[in-house]
C-alpha cells in the first residue's frame, strides 16, 4: 500500500498516541496483516495517516485518538504485567476498572514485586518515560535476607556488572535491620530487567519483597493496593508537557508545542491540589523504622 499524505504521522506512532499498543507492538501487528487502512492490509510501519482514514486493527476500527491521560496504580504482588499471558496467570489489565479503557503501563513491575506502576492511554508517552534518557528517578523500599557493609554499598553507587549487564549507578541508603533481614532506600535510572534484584544479589542480598514508591516525580503515596487514581492535567502537562501533544484540562483536549524537557532538579518539591507531592518518595510497605530519616 502507498498512496499516503506525506504530511501525516506513522502508523506506527499514531496507533500507539491511540493506546493500541507500543510502536514497537504496532510494528508487528502490520508485520502479522493485522492493520488495515481505509480497507487494505498494511505491509510497512512507515505509511502515514492523518486520522481522516478508515483504520482497523483486528478489524476493528480505531476511533479518533483521545486526549493523553496518566494513571497511577498500586499493583500488588501476584499479578503480572502484560496484557496477555501465556501461562493464563492473571494480569495487572484484568484487575483494572472496566471503564479506564485501553492502556499501557510504563515500564513493568515483575510477578513478586509491588507498589506504583504508572499507567497512560498514549504509547509514545509510555516509551518516553521508560527511556534512560529522560533520567526519571525510579525508587524502591527493597527488604533483603543478609547483611551489608559499607564498602558494598559504595559498590552499588558506583554500578555494578552481573553476568555481562553493567547496572548504573543506584543511590542506596539503609534503613533498618530487623532480625535476619535489612531494609535499603534503593534508587535507579535505568529501570533494565530485574535490576534491584540482581545488583543487591551480586552484594550477598537476597531481596524477598520489593516495593516501587515513586517514578519520576510521582509517588505511591498512599494509594491502597489495588487502587487506580487519574494523575491531574495540569500536573501532567507540568511533568510531561515537553514529551506529548495534547493533555485534557477541563475535559477538553488542547494542542500543545513541544518543549526541551526542563532542567528540574531531581528531587525538587512541586505539590498539587490532589495531594500528589512530587518528590522524594514516602516510605510505604513493610515496617517503618523510628525516628527521622538521616
Amino acid at each position: 500500500m502507498t498512496d499516503q499524505d506525506e504530511s501525516g504521522e506513522r502508523i506506527a506512532k499514531y496507533l500507539a498516541r491511540a493506546g493500541i499498543a507500543s510502536r514497537r507492538e504496532v510494528e508487528r501487528m502490520i508485520e502479522a496483516g493485522r492493520v488495515k487502512v481505509n480497507g487494505k492490509a498494511l505491509d510497512t510501519p512507515a505509511f502515514k495517516v492523518t486520522g481522516s482514514e478508515s483504520i482497523e486493527v483486528d478489524g476493528k476500527l480505531v476511533g479518533d485518538k483521545p486526549a493523553t491521560r496518566l494513571w497511577r496504580y498500586h499493583k500488588p504482588a501476584g499479578l503480572v504485567t502484560t496484557h496477555r499471558d501465556p501461562e493464563g496467570r492473571e494480569t495487572v489489565f484484568d484487575k483494572l476498572p472496566s471503564d479506564i479503557g485501553r492502556v499501557i503501563s510504563v515500564g513493568r513491575l515483575d510477578l513478586t514485586s509491588e507498589g506504583l506502576l504508572l499507567l497512560t492511554n498514549d504509547g509514545a508517552l509510555a516509551r518516553a518515560l521508560e527511556l534512560p534518557s529522560t533520567a526519571w528517578m525510579r525508587r524502591y523500599r527493597a527488604r533483603a535476607f543478609g547483611r551489608i557493609d559499607p564498602k558494598a554499598v559504595e559498590t552499588l553507587k558506583k554500578g555494578v556488572t552481573v553476568e555481562g549487564i553493567k547496572y548504573g549507578p543506584m543511590e542506596v541508603e539503609i534503613e533498618r535491620e530487623t532480625g535476619s533481614n535489612i531494609w535499603l532506600n534503593v534508587g535507579i535510572r535505568e529501570g533494565k530487567n530485574r535490576e534491584v534484584r540482581k545488583a543487591l544479589d551480586a552484594v550477598g542480598l537476597k531481596v524477598n519483597r520489593l516495593i516501587r514508591t515513586a517514578y519520576g516525580p510521582f509517588q505511591l503515596g498512599d494509594l491502597g493496593k489495588g487502587e487506580v487514581k487519574t494523575v491531574a492535567a495540569r500536573v501532567l502537562q507540568d511533568q510531561c508537557g515537553h514529551l506529548i501533544d495534547f493533555v485534557k484540562p477541563d475535559g477538553e483536549a488542547v494542542a500543545r508545542k513541544r518543549a526541551p524537557a526542563r532542567s528540574r532538579r531531581p528531587g525538587a518539591v512541586r505539590t498539587s491540589s490532589g495531594g500528589q507531592q512530587l518528590h522524594r518518595a514516602k516510605s510505604t510497605g513493610g515496617p517503618q523504622r523510628k525516628g527521622p530519616r538521616k
